[in-house]
């Protein structure tokens, strides 16, 4: 029996410094420094912030990921690392790290498509067969995606604007609550009545699976500004109906563009059909049940990695590396890191393109 590779994964593309050791498909350790308290006074990310931020904290996080799965450089088979996409600064962080252990242990070094190890987290906790529906959606990125190789992802849906971690970000800026947004939204919308206020659901007129939620924001916005005037001010309450309203039009929308989505993978005849969601908006209770809901009605495998791994990590990163490692695919030193690097690179760009590449 071959013996299962060991990699250290690293991960620094956003907010979240994080370390993992990944055995085969079995997690070692996993270790994630958030950064929610640096931001906070800022409603939102501050990339040179989060940059030095990981500078200061990879050592650490690697030595605690390390000695949590008793092992040491010496017991590794390869270090994987995000290359991009995300915040330059900080992948760049972590590229640089992991370029210095590579050339100081002689290690092979993998650079990982952040996206890639959302996507195939499934694969590490469920061992999920090829070809698989994914829908990816985070913070910074929403897409359907037809998994069907560690290397080989076909886009056919995504968001035309923001991506729903985003929305819900904003959305918790607009109503007064703290960030993360995602999770304060969700919280405040236990109180709320989702029926109160009326919310468009953008592109349910239009066919196929793209979406778009930068309307829902400026919904949002004179939705409150009109409660604001009213009232003089936002109570408790509205901020849980305004929560609720817009939660449910987010679930609203990504049900059934998920429901037009299994369409076209159900056209491949995959012999265990299953759907998979990643990305930190996955972790949304309402969302999951009602996608849950939808894969029952139509006897398709539903798939939603522990929390702990929605959210960014490097055990997913760690996961993707050793696909791509057992495939034969090894980088060197000249790894760069990369701001923008869509999965799909056939598909046309949702978002446009500039100097640096498709944006999405």
């Amino acid at each position: 029996m071959t013996k299962p590779l060991t990699l250290l994964g690293i991960e620094s593309s956003c907010d979240d410094t994080a370390a993992a050791v990944v055995r085969g498909d079995t997690v070692l350790s996993s270790v994630v420094y958030g950064q929610t308290s640096l931001h906070a006074a800022f409603g939102g990310v501050v990339p040179e912030i989060a940059a030095r931020a990981h500078a200061e904290k990879l050592d650490h996080c690697i030595e605690e990921a390390l000695a949590a799965a008793s092992t040491t450089l010496s017991d590794l088979d390869g270090i994987a690392v995000t290359a991009g996409p995300g915040l330059i600064g900080g992948v760049l962080s972590g590229v640089m790290c992991a370029k210095g252990l590579s050339a100081a242990t002689g290690l092979p070094l993998i650079g990982v498509n952040h996206l890639a190890g959302h996507a195939l987290t499934p694969r590490l906790t469920d061992q999920v067969a090829y070809p698989y529906l994914m829908l990816l959606v985070s913070g910074g990125h929403c897409q359907f995606l037809i998994v069907e190789a560690h290397d080989k992802f076909k886009r056919i849906g995504g968001t035309i604007d923001d991506a729903p971690g985003e929305a819900f970000d904003k959305t918790a800026r607009l109503l007064g609550l703290p960030q993360p947004g995602g999770p304060s939204v969700e919280k405040a919308a236990k109180a709320g009545d989702p029926k109160r206020i009326t919310l468009p659901r953008p592109l349910l007129n239009r066919p196929g699976c793209d979406m778009s939620f930068s309307g829902l924001k400026t919904a949002i916005l004179r939705a409150r500004d009109g409660i604001a005037a009213e009232k003089g001010g936002l109570t408790a309450q509205d901020q849980a109906d305004l929560s609720a309203s817009f939660q449910v039009a987010v679930s609203d929308v990504l049900i059934e563009k998920t429901r037009r989505a299994l369409a076209i993978y159900a056209d491949l005849n995959p012999a265990t059909p299953s759907f998979a969601i990643a990305g930190g908006v996955a972790a949304n209770g309402a969302i999951r049940e009602g996608l849950m809901a939808l894969c029952a009605q139509h006897d398709v495998a539903f798939i939603a990695p522990p929390l702990r791994l929605c959210t960014d990590n490097a055990a997913m990163i760690a996961y993707a590396g050793l696909e791509k490692m057992a495939a034969g695919g090894i980088d060197d030193l000249t790894l760069s890191a990369r701001p923008r690097w869509p999965l799909d690179q056939r598909a046309a760009p949702l978002l446009g393109s500039g100097k640096k590449g498709a944006k999405a």
